[in-house]
């Protein structure tokens, strides 16, 4: 299984947030700067009868992910957005936060594309992806000779 497209929306170094560490303390309570848009981690694991694709994605809810085939590519993707307005004299402040990601996956030729299952539990979103019995993979190598 191979990584396509990987896309990163925004990255701040972490020295930036050791730089402005005590100023982040007076504003928001030093969230501001950790607020960082990444691309969640992404474990693979082979099995005999199945492929499993666990994503680490915490903060987020079932119904925030998107998941498509088109072909052989698998696509995992969310977008959430949240506003905050406090009102307090004499001022008002509003926040927006917006975050989204998106991985996409070749599938190898072997899953049974009609029998995926995703699960959303504890922050991980499990993706199994069941492998077909009949199709068999050459093991051994062959070499062939030029005439």
């Amino acid at each position: 299984m191979s990584t396509k497209a990987l896309t990163r929306s925004l990255m701040t170094p972490s020295l930036f947030n050791d730089f402005f560490k005590p100023w982040n303390e007076w504003f928001d309570n030093g969230d501001l700067l950790e607020r960082i848009l990444t691309v969640p981690a992404v474990n693979v694991t082979e099995k005999p009868d199945h492929y499993t694709v666990a994503l680490a994605a915490p903060g987020l809810k079932k119904d925030d992910f998107k998941i498509a085939i088109e072909g052989n590519m698998l696509t995992i993707s969310s977008e959430k957005e949240e506003k905050k307005e406090v009102k307090d004299e004499p001022f008002t402040r509003k926040e927006y936060n917006y975050t989204s990601f998106s991985r996409s996956f070749t599938l190898p030729e072997d899953v049974k594309q009609d029998s995926i299952d995703a699960r959303y539990e504890d922050g991980v979103l499990s993706i199994q992806l069941p492998r077909k019995a009949d199709v068999k993979k050459l093991t051994a190598s062959k070499m062939i000779a030029v005439k």
